[in-house]
């Protein structure tokens, strides 16, 4: 005897969107708010030297930071690594925009002293006023 099976009509998977973009928008909140309360490290970690007739320096606008680091690459133009060419250019640039312009050398005290020079060089042939940045040194 056979039995007659009745065959169930196969209905076809669907996917609840909704749910999804619930999951979705929760992920994007997540990765917005994470992202945006990152500290991230500076990208050239100098140690300034100490000088005792360091001044708080208050400037009315932003000064152009160029950074010298005691190891190669040697020179950081806001933070980003830049060749010597390439500095001296956009020192020239900023001049052009701005004649005002000013530049802080925040140079490392392992730095060699030839390339804080070649800065302080590029930074007269620009027409750049430059101050170099130290720390004072801690009381004893």
């Amino acid at each position: 005897m056979r039995f007659m099976r009745q065959q169930k009509r196969r209905r076809t998977p669907t996917v609840i969107i909704v749910s999804l973009i619930d999951v979705l928008l929760v992920v994007l909140i997540f990765l917005m708010i994470s992202t945006t309360l990152k500290n991230e490290p500076p990208a050239i970690k100098v140690s300034l030297p100490e000088s005792n007739q360091a001044k708080p320096g208050v400037t009315e606008e932003k000064p152009v930071v160029i950074s010298v680091s005691s190891n190669a690459p040697y020179f950081y133009l806001q933070e980003q690594p830049i060749t010597f060419d390439r500095l001296q250019k956009e020192l020239t640039a900023a001049v052009d925009r701005n004649p005002q312009t000013s530049a802080m050398i925040k140079a490392d005290k392992r730095a060699p002293w030839g390339e804080v020079l070649k800065v302080l060089d590029a930074t007269k042939a620009a027409k750049v006023a430059a101050k170099i940045i130290t720390e004072k040194p801690a009381p004893h």
